[in-house]
């Protein structure tokens, strides 16, 4: 059976490629925010791995990490932000506050593989 993947990104084109770069290998759900994907979640969806897009309009990537690591239900969920803000405090600030992993964007999507790989095992 293949992993879940819930990828999260307010730009729909973005959301799309991840989504068909990692399709043969996983299944993946697509929303535009963090608020859908709590919305999702609470709806008894399940995932193996989160990737968000960290500058989203409604709720950041730091609120929505502090939702998710906050719920008894989702807060085991490993998560990797991308973002083109290059803010070694951003970072550092999801790192610590429980986020698995940060990719600048643009980012090369073998990277990306290797990084979920890594968070899922």
């Amino acid at each position: 059976m293949k992993k879940r993947i819930l990828i999260i990104d307010d730009k729909p084109a973005i959301g799309q490629l991840i989504s068909i770069y990692l399709g043969n290998d996983y299944e993946t759900h697509t929303v535009l925010s963090a608020v859908s994907a709590m919305e999702w979640l609470h709806n008894k969806n399940t995932v193996d791995l989160i990737i968000s897009d960290y500058s989203m309009p409604e709720m950041n990537g730091f609120e929505f990490l502090m939702l998710l690591k906050g719920n008894e239900l989702f807060k085991h969920i490993p998560i990797i932000f991308l973002s083109g803000e290059d803010s070694t405090a951003t970072r550092i600030k999801l790192l610590e506050n429980g986020a698995d992993d940060f990719i600048l964007k643009p980012f090369n999507p073998m990277e990306l593989r290797l990084r979920i790989n890594k968070a899922l095992k």
